[in-house]
């Protein structure tokens, strides 16, 4: 398993609309994979694998490259910075944290606290209350000099290191290089065999903010066959009852049936299954009752495709430690190279 290029893959910064350097990294790493490779107006990078004979089907793999993170929106004069979320946070956990801002002349470490007294002088009411996102600032150690530096609209993301621990591994941004990797790794496994299917590979952008790049690729690429290559959530943790855990680790990859944005194709599902099941590739068949990803977009597009999800259980989505084991990202890995063999 191809774990460095995970790791530079979780530890490159970009979040929606600021994609650039993930999609540079694919665009070397993709060399040689494919036939043609480019980038589109929304900043997705549509790789195409070209299939045999006249009109083969098209398979459409949809892998965002987009964290969530946020956007300078304010600089004090004394250079504290304030920010907008691009994607989903829950607050609690953006105490103390270390973050990394980037700016048009380079990187600059700093740290993110919530407005209000410290734990010292703070009230009890004080120190009940869960601040809102817009209420958190960064302290870039610059103080004034700050706003020589950095700009509004700059990104900000969460500035914590790639783990391997035993069987699982961590990273702030599984959410989605999961998907990259594995969008990579999967045509790597085919090697040198041409399929029938034409294969497109899209590595799309701000799907954190409402599956944006997707739509757009998806109207472009007009695929017979979408498949949305995401994580979704492990709840298999104490505090959630089992009916909320969607998938437990260790037990596969997920066969992602429905969220709040589609609902799979029967057929699809039922060839997915089979083909896992033949092949001894574990899975577990999962669903969300909100959510969305990717393979809406390409379900919805134009005159319409066939859809389905094929997913990763991921402990502690949307914060610093989601947690994935190594044999669900394999299971996902082999599916996808199976499928792909077989059309």
């Amino acid at each position: 398993m191809n774990i460095k290029l995970l790791k530079a893959l979780c530890e490159t910064p970009g979040v929606p609309g600021h994609e650039d350097r993930v999609r540079a990294m694919i665009v070397k790493e993709a060399k040689g994979l494919f036939d043609t490779v480019d980038e589109d107006p929304m900043g997705s990078l549509h790789c195409v694998r070209k299939g045999k004979g006249k009109n083969p089907q098209k398979i459409m793999l949809l892998c965002h490259m987009d964290e969530i993170g946020f956007l300078v929106s304010h600089i004090t004069d004394k250079g504290f910075l304030y920010l907008q979320t691009v994607g989903g946070f829950d607050p609690r956990n953006l105490f103390s944290r270390r973050v990394l801002v980037c700016t048009e002349t380079g990187d600059l470490k700093a740290v993110m606290n919530p407005a209000g007294r410290p734990v010292h002088i703070a009230s009890a009411a004080d120190r009940k209350k869960v601040p809102e996102p817009h209420e958190f600032f960064v302290d870039t150690g610059l103080g004034e000099k700050a706003k020589d530096v950095v700009k509004v609209g700059d990104m900000v993301v969460m500035d914590e290191p790639f783990l391997e621990m035993g069987d699982k591994l961590v990273s702030k941004a599984l959410d989605n290089r999961i998907a990259c990797w594995l969008g990579i790794e999967a045509i790597r496994g085919l090697g040198k065999a041409k399929t029938k299917a034409e294969i497109h590979v899209v590595f799309t952008t701000q799907e954190e903010v409402g599956l944006r790049g997707a739509r757009t690729a998806s109207y472009a690429v007009q695929p017979d066959i979408g498949i949305g290559i995401d994580v979704t959530l492990s709840c298999d943790t104490p505090g959630v009852p089992e009916q909320d855990r969607t998938t437990e680790q260790g037990k596969g990859f997920g066969l992602h049936l429905r969220d709040g944005s589609f609902i799979a194709d029967k057929g699809l599902v039922a060839d997915f299954a089979a083909l896992a099941e033949k092949n001894k590739i574990p899975y577990q068949r999962t669903m969300l009752r909100s959510g969305g990803q990717d393979g809406a977009a390409a379900q919805q597009a134009a005159a319409g495709a066939r859809a389905i999800g094929i997913v990763v259980g991921t402990r502690y989505i949307h914060t610093v430690t989601e947690m994935i084991e190594k044999t669900d990202l394999q299971a996902a890995r082999d599916i996808l190279v199976a499928y792909l063999k077989a059309n």
